[in-house]
């Protein structure tokens, strides 16, 4: 699964609970560096940093993964 860049935008804008503390504190840490620089650079960067957290850990993500797919 890769989010598109528009399914990020809802993510970082949101306000979403996630089971698995790692994917919350890459949201936070994430949400940071786009409030301090909403540019299309740093929003591929956000982008490309979920994706990439999203393929390495799918198999454990469970709930979190079926609510990533509904962005």
């Amino acid at each position: 699964m890769q989010l598109s860049q528009e399914q990020m935008i809802k993510l970082l804008n949101g306000n979403y609970t996630f089971s698995l503390w790692s994917m919350s504190m890459l949201i936070t840490r994430l949400k940071g560096i786009y409030a301090s620089d909403s540019s299309p650079t740093s929003l591929t960067k956000c982008t490309d940093d979920m994706n990439a957290f999203v393929n390495k850990f799918s198999n454990i993500m469970g709930n979190d993964y079926t609510l990533l797919q509904k962005l």
